[in-house]
C-alpha cells in the first residue's frame, strides 16, 4: 500500500495529477470486487441479505446475472466503448462490473435521466458522437484505433476529453465538456449500482426495511461511526479530511 499518512496518494495532490493505480489494494478475501481489488477486503454485502425483503433481494441480485448481448450499440462502436468504459473505471482485468452491457441495456430501453443541455443532441446521439470522437483522436494522434492504444495513450485521451480539449471530427459537434458529463454520469451510475462496486467501497447496501442507525461519522464523545454490519478498511484514512486539511 502507498503511504497514506499525507494526502498525495489522492490525484489531486500527486504531481501528475494521476492515482495510483488501483493494484496497490489488498486482495479481496471476501465477496465479489472489481478486480478482487478492495480497501474493505473482509465486506461481502450479501451477508446482511437475510435482511432485505424478498422485493429488495431478487433485484439486487438480479444485478448479477450474465450480461446480454450488445443492442444498442453496434459492433464497430463496441471496441471503443469497452476501452473507454474500462480506461475511466480503471478495470483493466476480471472480474468487472458490465459496465457497458449496463449502459446498453438503459440505452436500448430509452431509460434517459429526464433532462437533456440545451445546447447537446439527445443522449443516445452523444453516446455514438463520442465513441466516433475517441476514434478520431487515437486515429490523428496514434494511428490507431482508441481500443487499439496503450493504456497511457487512452489516459491521455480521456485527460483530454474529460478537460474539455478535444476537438476535430465529432467533437465539433459536441459541448465536449458537457459530453463528459453526459458519458461519466451513465459510466459511475451503472457500476455503482452493482454490489461488486459496493464491496469495493465497504457500502452495506439496500436501507429497506433493515435502515441505518449511524449517519454522519463519529461525533465529539464517539458515538456515530460504523455500523454494525460493516468492516474496518485497509487504512483508516479519510480522503476527505485529507484534502480538507491540506486546504487548510
Amino acid at each position: 500500500m502507498p503511504d497514506t499518512s499525507r494526502p498525495d496518494h489522492l490525484p489531486h495532490r500527486r504531481p501528475d495529477g494521476r492515482a495510483p493505480h488501483p493494484s496497490w489494494l489488498p486482495r479481496q478475501r471476501r465477496g465479489t470486487t472489481p478486480q478482487m481489488i478492495g480497501r474493505y477486503p473482509d465486506f461481502d454485502v450479501f451477508d446482511a441479505a437475510d435482511t432485505w425483503d424478498a422485493a429488495t433481494a431478487t433485484v439486487v441480485r438480479a444485478r448479477l446475472g450474465p450480461p446480454g448481448p450488445l443492442r444498442f450499440f453496434t459492433a464497430a462502436e463496441e471496441p471503443a466503448l469497452r476501452a473507454f468504459c474500462d480506461t475511466v473505471l480503471a478495470q483493466d482485468t476480471e472480474p468487472r462490473v458490465p459496465v457497458a452491457e449496463m449502459v446498453d441495456e438503459k440505452l436500448t430501453a430509452g431509460r434517459l435521466d429526464g433532462y437533456q443541455y440545451v445546447d447537446m443532441p439527445d443522449d443516445r446521439d452523444t453516446w455514438r458522437l463520442v465513441l466516433a470522437g475517441l476514434e478520431h483522436t487515437a486515429t490523428a494522434g496514434y494511428r490507431l484505433g482508441f481500443a487499439g492504444c496503450t493504456a497511457e495513450h487512452r489516459e491521455n485521451i480521456v485527460g483530454e476529453f474529460a478537460k474539455g480539449r478535444l476537438v476535430g471530427g465529432a467533437w465539433d459537434q459536441l459541448n465536449v465538456s458537457r459530453a463528459w458529463s453526459v458519458v461519466m454520469r451513465a459510466v459511475l451510475a451503472a457500476f455503482y449500482s452493482h454490489p461488486w462496486a459496493w464491496n469495493e467501497i465497504g457500502f452495506g447496501g439496500p436501507a429497506y426495511p433493515r435502515g441505518y442507525m449511524r449517519l454522519g461519522g463519529p461525533d465529539a464523545n464517539g458515538a456515530g461511526g460504523r455500523e454494525p454490519f460493516e468492516t474496518p478498511g485497509a487504512t483508516d484514512r479519510d480522503p476527505v479530511r485529507d484534502t480538507r486539511n491540506e486546504d487548510t
